[in-house]
């Protein structure tokens, strides 16, 4: 058991892992931006408030490839941690407004709530403008929709995130 926590733990040391996240997260968004511009699925505020978390995950693998030292690492698992933290409870809600029983009841917000320091919907409005209607769940695969699989990937991160940072502290390694 000590040996798999020793190579849980050495994972966070390599790049090629940190690739891995990055390379997984930007593929997403990828596939984020073929929904939107390919399919024409218009993105709802709850969209890209998820979308802004996975640029999160992104960007943490990023720094992490750039220079991998104690430091960055520390940083790139909090960004990790917060980023799949935060998406994954934007993706719950967004399920919690599709599945509720008074749809009336249930809307969201049309323009992005960024901070004033950081308006991501004016800078770059083809990835962060919200045009969609949180209520519209057309896309479906293997009987889900988006925001359910969202979810799913976002519990994925923070799961991965979950074991490989216990095994860092359990095998007693500085970030």
């Amino acid at each position: 058991m000590r040996a798999v926590i020793h190579r849980i733990s050495q994972w966070a040391e390599h790049k090629s892992s940190w690739f891995v996240l990055f390379a997984s997260a930007l593929a997403l968004e990828i596939a984020a931006l073929y929904f939107q511009y390919g399919m024409g699925l218009k993105p709802c505020i709850m969209c890209i408030y998820q979308r802004t978390a996975m640029y999160g995950i992104v960007l943490s693998g990023l720094l992490v490839l750039i220079s991998n030292n104690g430091f960055t690492r520390m940083l790139g698992f909090a960004g990790w941690a917060v980023s799949a933290g935060w998406g994954y409870l934007i993706a719950k809600e967004h399920v919690t407004i599709l599945n509720a029983s008074n749809p009336f009841f249930a809307s969201c917000e049309i323009v992005p709530n960024f901070p004033a320091w950081l308006p991501l919907h004016e800078w770059l409005p083809a990835v962060f403008a919200a045009q969609g209607d949180c209520l519209e769940d057309s896309w479906q695969f293997m009987s889900m929709g988006m925001a359910e699989w969202m979810q799913i990937i976002f519990a994925a991160y923070f799961v991965v995130f979950a074991v490989v940072f216990i095994c860092r502290l359990l095998d007693k390694k500085p970030f």
